[in-house]
């Protein structure tokens, strides 16, 4: 945790760079010098953000970079800025992470190829890769997966930056996914649960270990890494993070399970994004902060879930547990979990999923997943169906992301 004196210089850089902030603490409040403590400034929540940082009018100073997000949970895309000193600490955090990583491995990495969506991470992966001394390459998302397999056939790389739900397809498209001599992989964008991991990286022949599973957002920027040593994820430099209850961020809201909260995240790097207290939606388990080379660092478990209202009662399921369970059964399951006429649909592509598993499948995500279990008993569920995908049916996609609840 920073001081108060530099909280109180940060919040007022943010003021600075986002006058609107300004005003919004001082309807709460607040004024200059804000001699304030970091739990007295307000929530930077979604209907914030988009009355006042979302707005028609581009920013126009020179020398920013513009990044659009996903639009995974609302469908709209929005633009985020970045200055070059933002653009520089994200590049610099991650190039760190990613060189203490590979160094403690055994494989050497000379090429790496980023095959990822478009974004903050795409953009920025051949700088970073530069910054490391690998020969690289990049692949865009949109391209049909043959072409993710003939490149990575021919160019060979042993490190792989990539997305879960691209790599989902690409061990789908190649039974023999260990011929193109991927010795590390890089993930970042979606939930990749530990049973997925291990099952991804037997296909690959390699271990857990050299898989380095990492969130950010366009928003923060990097946020954190897991560390295999700790099993846990850790928090980046210069990012405070908080675990609140969902039900005092908004009284809509209704209460999480026992050890999850809502992750609202502070970062001291960022200027061009007033994160001051801002709301992920994201739901972690085990927040919490231990001595790491002796020094306070803020880790959790796992990402659940996210909230959100536009949800419906989609913020009661977590694709992480559905993911745990299936993975259970079958190593190379693809999942697309959808929330239709209160019914819970689990659709599977499989080479190794037999007929006979799907009722099994299915009583294992009602009775081990609590939440699910609970709302079928309350009705607000009518029920879970799991089906097999055809052979060479192709799965419904996102726009960038694939690992997420359809509507």
């Amino acid at each position: 945790m920073v001081s108060l004196i530099a909280l109180q210089q940060h919040i007022d850089r943010i003021c600075r760079f986002h006058p609107w902030y300004g005003v919004l603490l001082k309807k709460k409040g607040i004024h200059p010098p804000y001699r304030t403590e970091l739990t007295e400034l307000p929530f930077l929540t979604a209907d914030i953000l988009d009355a006042f940082y979302f707005t028609p009018e581009p920013r126009t100073e020179a020398g920013l970079s513009v990044y659009k997000t996903s639009g995974t949970s609302s469908g709209i895309r929005k633009a985020i800025y970045y200055s070059g000193e933002d653009d520089e600490c994200y590049i610099a955090s991650k190039t760190a992470c990613f060189r203490e990583w590979l160094e403690s491995g055994k494989y050497p990495v000379k090429k790496a190829l980023a095959d990822m969506g478009t974004g903050h991470a795409a953009g920025t992966a051949q700088t970073i890769f530069e910054r490391l001394g690998l020969q690289a390459e990049s692949l865009s998302f949109a391209l049909p997966v043959s072409e993710h397999v003939r490149r990575l056939s021919s160019f060979q790389p042993e490190l792989l930056y990539t997305m879960p739900s691209i790599l989902d397809a690409i061990v789908a498209a190649e039974p023999e996914p260990r011929k193109f001599g991927i010795r590390k992989i890089i993930l970042v964008g979606e939930i990749a649960t530990p049973q997925w991991q291990a099952n991804v990286a037997e296909r690959f022949g390699i271990g857990p270990d050299d898989i380095l599973d990492t969130y950010g957002s366009i928003e923060i920027g990097a946020i954190a890494s897991y560390s295999h040593e700790l099993g846990l994820y850790v928090l980046a430099e210069g990012i405070h993070g908080e675990a609140v209850p969902a039900e005092q961020i908004d009284p809509r809201f209704e209460p999480l399970q026992r050890n999850e909260a809502v992750l609202v995240l502070t970062s001291y790097v960022r200027t061009l994004f007033p994160a001051m207290r801002y709301v992920t939606y994201d739901v972690v388990r085990g927040f919490q902060t231990i001595e790491v080379g002796g020094r306070q660092r803020q880790c959790f478990s796992c990402l659940s879930k996210r909230i959100g209202n536009e949800l419906k009662h989609g913020e009661k399921i977590s694709l992480y547990d559905i993911e745990s369970v299936v993975h259970q059964f079958v190593k190379d399951a693809e999942l697309r979990v959808r929330l239709r006429d209160n019914k819970l649909s689990v659709h599977i592509r499989s080479k190794w999923l037999e007929d006979s598993m799907l009722v099994h499948i299915q009583h294992a995500i009602e009775h081990k997943i609590a939440e699910i279990g609970q709302m079928i008993q309350n009705r607000m569920l009518a029920g879970i169906v799991v089906t097999r995908a055809a052979e060479n049916e192709q799965l419904e996609r996102g726009a960038v992301k694939s690992k997420k609840l359809y509507f």
